[in-house]
């Protein structure tokens, strides 16, 4: 091959390439990509300050269930982890359930931003998987170290140290 049609080889593999993936998106097959996810959100609140996560959804059986569980009944996405029952939280952080799940509005800017899980203290899950939500602190003249973080399958996690520990929180008690 000489020299002057390398160059259009290059050309016509990037534009082959490029025409590939955005039919892939365009036929919806790359919407669970997070980054097809993330600039889907993003086109769909342009010109909010922060996105707005729908209501979670009940949490899916754990893996390797013999046996679904009926619906409506909360199963833990994790059994190694601790639970907690929602009606032992303080009464902040139910209020903060209660917006979760109309949607907002929320007291902070950053409610419902997406939670990284750097330290992967909650099951390992894709980017884009958890978002993070603030539990008012009485007295705190920020926003305080409580937290409350939710899965993309409608799992709900306590943090009343800023992330440090986690609990599930259990929606049956």
């Amino acid at each position: 091959m000489t020299n002057r049609k390398n160059p259009l080889v290059v050309v016509a593999v990037l534009l082959l390439a490029l025409v590939a993936g955005v039919g892939y998106l365009l036929t919806g097959k790359g919407s669970d990509h997070p980054k097809a996810a993330a600039s889907a959100t993003a086109a769909a609140t342009t010109g909010s300050s922060a996105p707005k996560p729908s209501a979670p959804k009940p949490s899916p059986p754990a893996g390797g269930a013999a046996t679904p569980a009926p619906a409506g009944t909360w199963v833990p996405s994790d059994s190694s982890m601790a639970d907690v029952c929602r009606t032992k939280l303080p009464s902040q952080a139910v209020e903060t359930l209660t917006l979760i799940a109309k949607g907002g509005p929320y007291p902070y800017n950053r409610d419902g931003i997406v939670f990284e899980n750097r330290e992967s203290r909650l099951p390992k899950k894709t980017d884009g998987y958890y978002h993070e939500f603030t539990v008012v602190t009485p007295g705190s003249n920020d926003r305080g170290t409580r937290r409350v973080v939710t899965g993309g399958s409608g799992e709900q996690y306590w943090s009343a140290d800023h992330y440090a520990t986690f609990q599930e929180i259990d929606s049956r008690c």
